[in-house]
């Protein structure tokens, strides 16, 4: 079964000039594999502003329509790939975004829940990370800053109707050029890449489960219709002494 992934990153912003998940979305978009055959995926990375996240997600939601929502964002002090569990209703007053811009509320939606939990399989994305040798951690927290109110505005953009799998990753900071002496190796891009790719093919896996279960129940359904009710026939004597069927 076709399916459709939205992956998309940020660029730089104030204290990270340099942002690995930038790159992250075109190259998971451009990778071959037998698994990706039939997956149309859709790159796009945002400005690291919250206008241009409030304009664009929305648009490309109902663009896309995908089946997977992949967002990717870089925790610079992590040395870990974190699997983010939850968005939480809540970002910083402190921090200016790339557009130099502060947020005027600490709540992204004053009247709404405190958090919301995804509910992508992140247990098995975790496995599947670690399958990589790729360090990896399940988190609660996605922070306050631009990561977490996109992951929030994903969820509540995709609560009611056709809801797709929507997934934030946290990504930590890799070198662009090589180190010595190779004890201090840090994770590189290729890394990145890989642990990316996990992510994804799980994500996939995952949604076709879902086609699945409900193509499944839709054909039970229509087995389970009654037949059609055949109208009684009268038999009646026709010419030469033929029965003839009347309805």
């Amino acid at each position: 079964m076709p399916i459709t992934v939205l992956l998309t990153g940020f660029g730089p912003f104030p204290g990270a000039p340099f942002n690995p998940t930038t790159a992250l979305p075109g190259q998971l978009a451009a990778r071959r594999r037998p698994a990706l055959a039939d997956v149309t995926r859709i790159a796009h990375v945002f400005r690291t502003s919250y206008a241009a996240v409030e304009r664009e997600l929305p648009a490309l939601l109902e663009r896309v329509r995908p089946d997977v929502v992949l967002l990717f964002g870089v925790a610079p002090r992590t040395k870990y790939l974190r699997i983010e569990t939850r968005a939480r209703n809540a970002r910083s007053l402190l921090f200016c975004d790339a557009d130099g811009r502060r947020p005027g509320t600490s709540a992204i939606a004053p009247k709404e829940p405190t958090t919301r939990s995804g509910q992508a399989p992140h247990r098995i994305l975790l496995a599947a990370v670690r399958a990589k040798r790729f360090p990896a951690r399940l988190s609660p927290s996605a922070g306050r800053y631009l990561c977490n109110f996109i992951y929030w505005r994903a969820l509540e953009a995709t609560r009611g109707g056709r809801t797709p799998l929507v997934q934030f990753i946290h990504v930590p900071m890799v070198r662009r050029a090589p180190t010595r002496p190779a004890s201090e190796r840090r994770l590189t891009p290729a890394d990145l890449l890989r642990a990316g790719e996990a992510v994804l093919l799980a994500m996939i896996t995952t949604a076709r489960e879902r086609q699945r279960q409900e193509v499944v129940p839709a054909a039970v359904s229509i087995e389970l219709q009654p037949a059609q009710k055949r109208e009684p026939q009268q038999v009646v004597a026709g010419r030469r002494g033929q029965r003839v069927a009347q309805r």
